[in-house]
């Protein structure tokens, strides 16, 4: 398997399917109202439908990361590239709640390897010492869908509908297939006699639930769930309905927002190689993003600009999460990579699936502000649970 160049075009072009998933995952942020109108949806059950996503993702990560070490990483991306267009094509012509949803969860299996199909396949091509910087360079170009699902969606949203958003998702989803199989030509590991798929399964299980996993299954368990949580889902409520502003003003602040994630995995990809305590970064990016949180629920009175500042501030420091890609690659053997990176993505969409109910059920207590107020509660909780964790495991 090479290890030395030609492998930036295979992975970029295997990141265009991340950058669908962020599109796809975070356009409901800005055509809330729309979909609750068209679809007769409460803010808790818009919550259930689009938590179907990140619950049936998390599910598929066990033959996702099956897929990826017993096919390989081209077969596994041109696979759930079919499936996440289909989910799409099923999502522009849902006519009610019940075929959104059934939409939302094919979309949600579709995109669970959509991330893990470039950074299996980078920790397969590059050279140890670069997987860092190619994890922050993925991130990047990935999370460039947020940037299209922010003012360029809310500008479609108000000429065509939220409709058209979905259809522009589906032809992203085509573009991606087909320079998936243009490019990507790196076979599958070599392998002994292969065991059966059940024990591959059992064996993501394992990975998961494993001493060497468990902290990090833990951290990632809040984290992702913000992403999709304050970015996807509740920022643009929070700034229409609270703030007052338009679609189109509360898109420029979210897109403020998804330029910090597009930015700053690189970024944090340096820090981390330059201070190394990736430990201390991970705890500490997760408690300042909770006070993030509070600090925009306490400045519901201040101008939008103070808004947009916060929401910039999270996107940029939740992204050091990425550093967990590099702690779980050094934990496993290489023949275990794709198992063990899909086994931590089950616990970054579980929980956000699961942070997504608990977010339904807040609003419908005490509004769009306490739905925010739970992701910080979750943060702060999972943080010390991780550190507890570490503790133990290190003595």
């Amino acid at each position: 398997m090479p290890r030395t160049g030609g492998h930036a075009v295979p992975i970029l072009a295997l990141s265009l399917g991340h950058v669908f998933s962020n599109a796809v995952r975070t356009l409901p942020a800005l055509a809330v109202d729309v979909l609750q109108r068209d679809l007769g949806l409460s803010a808790e059950g818009l919550a259930a439908v689009t938590g179907a996503f990140p619950f049936a993702f998390a599910l598929a990560m066990v033959p996702v990361g099956v897929g990826l070490d017993r096919f390989g990483v081209r077969r596994t991306s041109l696979s759930v590239l079919a499936v996440a267009g289909l989910g799409a094509v099923l999502a522009a012509l849902a006519p009610n709640a019940w075929a959104m949803l059934l939409a939302q969860a094919v979309l949600g299996i579709g995109c669970a390897g959509m991330l893990m199909c470039p950074i299996t396949y980078a920790a397969r091509a590059v050279e140890p010492g670069r997987f860092g910087l190619w994890s922050g360079i993925i991130l990047t170009f990935g999370n460039t869908g947020m940037l299209l699902s922010a003012s360029p969606l809310a500008v479609l949203v108000e000429w065509q509908g939220w409709r058209a958003g979905f259809w522009a998702m589906a032809a992203l989803a085509a573009f991606a297939f087909l320079a998936v199989a243009l490019t990507v030509r790196q076979p599958p590991p070599p392998r002994g006699r292969p065991p059966s798929l059940w024990q591959d399964a059992r064996q993501v299980l394992a990975i998961a639930g494993s001493p060497a996993l468990r902290p990090l299954m833990v951290f990632a368990f809040a984290s992702f769930a913000v992403v999709l949580g304050v970015r996807g889902l509740w920022g643009g409520p929070w700034l229409m309905q609270v703030k007052g502003l338009s679609r189109i003003e509360a898109g420029n602040i979210l897109f403020g927002c998804a330029l910090a994630l597009t930015m700053a995995p690189v970024v944090c990809g340096w820090v981390e190689r330059r201070l190394g305590r990736p430990v201390l970064l991970l705890a500490g990016s997760h408690i300042i993003v909770a006070g993030l949180i509070l600090a925009l629920l306490a400045g519901a009175r201040l101008p939008p600009a103070w808004d947009a500042a916060i929401f910039f501030l999270i996107g940029g420091v939740i992204s050091f999460q990425m550093v967990t890609f590099g702690l779980v690659r050094a934990a496993v053997p290489p023949e275990q990579t794709g198992r063990a990176l899909s086994a931590q993505n089950i616990s970054f969409f579980g929980g956000a699936a699961v942070m997504q109910a608990v977010s339904g059920l807040a609003a419908a207590w005490g509004g769009v502000a306490a739905a925010l107020a739970s992701f910080a509660v979750a943060l702060l909780v999972c943080t010390t649970a991780f550190l507890w964790l570490r503790r133990r495991q290190w003595g």
